[in-house]
């Protein structure tokens, strides 16, 4: 199989030098996500509402690449204030409690926005993997 490059048309993603996502092998590496909406270019406030929106833009890069939330394997999940803890962690139950990742919980000093409050970055399988490849 060979290395694929995906994007979700983010300006962040050109002018920063960085995909989407990569799929290499039977492997989809999602980088690391924060709660804009893509469309509008706009980011809620609430911390949790920032989650939902990644969640939301992980699921449709995964579905992309041929995978799905229900593959993901590994999480990583960035937030830069411990009271937003949480209420992200309460969304990514929502999202992974029959999935159940290995995941990790991070207090950072912050984002690369002052605005953003939680960045979360995912593994996932292909759902099918060419034997050939």
């Amino acid at each position: 199989m060979t290395r694929r490059l995906i994007s979700t048309g983010s300006p962040f993603e050109t002018a920063f030098g960085y995909s989407r996502a990569v799929i290499d092998g039977d492997l989809v590496f999602v980088s690391g996500t924060t709660g804009y909406d893509y469309v509008t270019m706009t980011l809620p406030e609430d911390p949790a509402e920032q989650a939902r929106n990644i969640f939301r833009t992980i699921d449709a890069v995964l579905t992309e690449a041929g995978s799905a939330l229900s593959k993901v394997v590994r999480a990583q999940y960035f937030v830069i204030d411990r009271s937003y803890c949480e209420p992200v962690l309460t969304v990514c139950g929502e999202v992974f409690s029959t999935i159940r990742p290995a995941a990790g919980m991070y207090i950072v000093a912050g984002l690369l926005k002052p605005e953003m409050k939680v960045e979360i970055e995912v593994t996932a399988r292909l759902l099918t993997v060419d034997p050939s490849a």
